[in-house]
């Protein structure tokens, strides 16, 4: 019983560190979180509760068309 305790302890502080980690690195990348992603965004990452980290799409520059 002691040891259900003590595990349980651990993981309710375990918990927000690890979701916190997720949306740094949705900040990272330069994403933010949202429930989903717009037309002009793509998925990068996932975010705390079930949230998307979504990204602008860059449009490539070295594309020329050269007739």
């Amino acid at each position: 019983m002691r040891t259900f305790i003590v595990l349980s302890a651990v993981l309710l502080f375990v918990a927000p560190a690890k979701n916190a980690f997720f949306d740094d690195k949705c900040q990272k990348l330069g994403g933010r979180c949202r429930h989903s992603c717009e037309k002009n965004q793509e998925f990068v990452a996932l975010c705390q509760k079930t949230l998307r980290c979504c990204m602008i799409l860059q449009p490539c520059g070295n594309h020329r068309e050269d007739d």
